[in-house]
């Protein structure tokens, strides 16, 4: 009997149970789905498919994966019409982008017909990096007819190629059309942000005219668009400059009230003001203070304060800078050592510049061309013309190619040391890069370095033959 009872209690507990569980849990979760366990030996009847990494489920293109490989921009052309088969916008891209950065224009306006002919649809960053490359070689003309042209390949304009064009006419010193397409963006069915003010904001400042700029500002609240960190760093960059220290930090005390947090940059310019007007050990402080502001001293900081200790001559003291921001684990990048290079080189002291070039490439932080600028007339400074030949080696096979200037310093060094072979070597690489030898480089030559009692006519014979 009691056996019974309790059955039959178990039971109306399990439905009471089950009634409350669906009712009130449900009512908290809404469109909350149940499912109930599987036996670990019944597989699921429609298993989910595995879905592959979108990368995965691209094919390479062997047209790109080719261009990629070659060495010579010129023959991408020749390369693109060698392929039969029919070439979709990847190909086209990538080929554009190719010749472009080569700076070979005029097949760049062939292929973009080849596009138009052929009605393939393009998308903006093409035309971005394009209208970029093009206000890099200076042809302004090109990049605005290209923006014109956009929606004749399919492609719609947005504000981002618009804000591309606009710092492409103020870099190239075309300010006054970069203001007059500014007043007319509405018309062009864009409206401005912050990148159009602060582009504005940076060119007028770039000219000095601080009333511009600052008008060019007061718009840019009165429409509501909210200046940004890089709004802030343009205007006190610009009081930096011209060691108004005063109204800099005034300008960071409001970007700091309106919740705009300075970066790295923002305490440079701040270091770098104070550093120009003697004020070293204040500026020290300020990057080592801006860690408890929740800003970590980066490599633009370093490289205020080490460029300040050197340009006072203080070269051991921007040393161990140098070797206290490598304890903070901030790595070294190529503008970092570059300043001790340049530095020690004009104090003479190439082969101790030399060792932080050596070091540089160990730790594997590949050198620029300045760097290897730097050391070749360093070496020239103090008459080690043989250590500017072997430096000289190494940028060409980078692929960086010298100054006039720095050719001609090492061919009159090599020839007064009697190494006439390799003064021809440098006259050689000159002509393969079209670079010459003034006339009056050559009457210096020959007056300063040849000597009086014969071989002038065979030197001279020898350096024009290899030129």
């Amino acid at each position: 009997m009691n056996n019974l009872r309790a059955k039959s209690l178990n039971q109306t507990l399990s439905i009471f149970i089950f009634h409350h569980y669906n009712t009130s849990y449900t009512n908290h979760i809404p469109f909350a789905r149940y499912h109930t366990l599987r036996p670990n030996n019944r597989p699921r009847t429609n298993p989910r498919p595995h879905k592959p990494p979108r990368n995965l489920l691209r094919r390479p293109i062997p047209f790109v994966t080719d261009l990629k490989q070659l060495d010579n921009p010129d023959d991408a052309l020749s390369l693109f019409n060698n392929y039969s088969d029919k070439h979709d916008y990847p190909s086209y891209s990538a080929l554009i982008y190719k010749l472009a950065r080569s700076r070979n224009f005029e097949a760049v306006k062939t292929v973009l017909r080849r596009i138009q002919d052929y009605n393939i649809r393009c998308k903006e960053a093409l035309f971005i990096a394009l209208i970029q490359l093009y206000g890099k070689s200076q042809l302004v003309e090109e990049a605005v007819s290209l923006f014109r042209e956009m929606s004749s390949f399919n492609c719609v304009r947005t504000l981002q190629s618009f804000n591309t064009l606009l710092n492409v006419l103020v870099d190239n010193g075309r300010l006054e059309d970069a203001n007059e397409m500014f007043k007319c963006s509405s018309k062009m069915g864009f409206r401005t942000n912050s990148v159009s003010f602060n582009i504005m904001i940076k060119g007028w400042l770039e000219r000095g005219e601080w009333e511009e700029a600052r008008r060019v500002f007061d718009e840019m609240l009165e429409r509501e668009v909210e200046p940004s960190v890089v709004t802030y760093n343009s205007l006190i960059g610009y009081f930096c400059k011209r060691g108004d220290l005063d109204r800099a930090k005034g300008l960071f005390d409001d970007m700091t009230r309106k919740k705009k947090h300075p970066n790295a940059v923002t305490y440079s310019m701040l270091m770098e003001g104070l550093c120009s007007l003697g004020k070293y050990k204040e500026a020290k402080k300020m990057m080592f203070d801006m860690e408890y502001r929740g800003c970590k001293p980066r490599l633009v900081n370093y490289g205020v304060l080490m460029n300040d200790l050197a340009k006072r001559g203080m070269m051991e003291e921007a040393k161990r800078l140098f070797l206290e921001m490598k304890k903070r684990r901030v790595k070294p990048d190529v503008v970092t050592y570059n300043i001790l290079i340049n530095y020690l080189c004009k104090a003479g002291r190439a082969a101790e510049a030399y060792k932080i070039l050596v070091e540089m490439q160990v730790r594997g932080c590949e050198p620029n061309a300045a760097t290897y600028r730097m050391m070749v007339d360093g070496f020239g400074q103090v008459g080690e013309f043989e250590g500017g030949l072997k430096v000289l080696n190494a940028m060409l096979i980078s692929k960086h190619c010298p100054r006039l200037e720095t050719f001609c310093c090492l061919i009159k060094g090599l020839v007064k040391l009697g190494r006439v072979n390799d003064a021809c070597f440098v006259l050689e690489e000159m002509e393969k890069r079209k670079m010459r030898l003034g006339l009056e480089s050559w009457e210096v030559l020959v007056r300063d370095y040849c000597s009086e009692d014969g071989g002038i006519s065979s030197l001279v014979n020898e350096l024009i033959s290899a030129h």
